[in-house]
């Protein structure tokens, strides 16, 4: 079992479905009401690979991405085209998008995270798979310079400072990101007539945590 630094291509995962699931367990209680609970922190995200098969050509990438990744036993990267930025889908990242920590004048790493807001109520997402060369960092507004200032783990998505920032100043950062995942299914069934035809194979894959 291992990780392949590689993106699933790009082209085929453009009009995948999917998207985040959370698991929540939820019991009926003799009056009514209900008491609800989470064994999960994180959501983790589902894909149909599939729907984005235009040609036989593509088909073939596939399978051949498939029994590179030994079907369900390595996991690869996949673009999640409703979601793979640190901003809004129409907009560049910027080096003040996302809040990733608080300088302390001692730490020097700090991992990417992306916050969801609604409300008063938000969730941090860890940022484990950021894509090279696109992270952009400041600090307090002062933009860093990669490589001089801090350097990035594109394989952990961990920024790491060459002087630890001062104490109370703000760490931010925009990026590209890429999900972690793996094939959910160790058999890929197709069919020239029936692509032909229309119908596509089902082609599931899973967020994996890292």
């Amino acid at each position: 079992m291992a990780f392949h630094e590689i993106r699933f291509p790009a082209n085929l995962s453009f009009g995948s479905v999917g998207g985040p699931e959370r698991r929540t367990e939820i019991v009926t209680l003799a009056n009514g009401f209900e008491e609800r609970n989470t064994p999960w922190a994180h959501s983790r995200r589902r894909y149909d690979a599939g729907v984005g098969l235009r040609s036989l050509d593509d088909v073939e990438t596939l399978i051949a991405f498939f029994e590179a990744r030994a079907g369900q036993l390595h996991g690869f990267r996949w673009k999640d085209w409703s979601d793979y930025k640190s901003c809004a889908p129409s907009a560049n990242p910027a080096p003040d998008d996302q809040l990733i920590g608080t300088g302390d004048g001692v730490t020097t790493v700090f991992q990417l995270q992306k916050t969801y807001l609604s409300g008063l109520q938000s969730y941090s997402r860890p940022i484990r798979k950021p894509v090279a060369g696109t992270v952009v960092v400041a600090v307090s507004d002062d933009r860093k310079i990669e490589g001089l200032e801090f350097t990035v783990d594109a394989e952990r998505g961990e920024l790491t400072f060459t002087l630890p920032p001062d104490l109370g100043t703000r760490v931010t950062a925009g990026f590209e990101f890429d999900v972690p995942v793996r094939f959910d299914t160790d058999a890929i069934q197709t069919s020239v007539a029936s692509f032909q035809a229309g119908d596509v194979p089902t082609v599931p894959v899973m967020e994996i945590r890292l």
